[in-house]
């Protein structure tokens, strides 16, 4: 029975990425403006990203080099991917 119990609490473990740049959902800009998602870097409110190359341009000013936009590790998009910067 122990060697039972042992294998069933030997499960893997998930891996729980906790990524320096963080890229919130769209928000409708102010009008006439187009929308925008906040963006933070190791935890703290950076500014306002309206494309993806404002979130490499911003990333790269904190001496972050994103290579790869999809790498969990690296980014986390919240309310979208990197290709989401309408509202729907």
């Amino acid at each position: 029975m122990r060697s039972t119990l042992y294998s069933m609490t030997e499960q893997g473990v998930p891996h729980i990425s906790h990524p320096r740049v963080l890229v919130l959902g769209v928000c409708q800009g102010k009008p006439g403006e187009p929308p925008f998602r906040i963006m933070e870097i190791d935890g703290q409110v950076i500014g306002a990203a309206r494309h993806v190359t404002d979130v490499l341009e911003t990333a790269a000013s904190y001496g972050i080099t994103i290579h790869d936009m999809d790498d969990p590790d690296l980014v986390r998009w919240v309310g979208g991917d990197k290709y989401t910067w309408t509202l729907h």
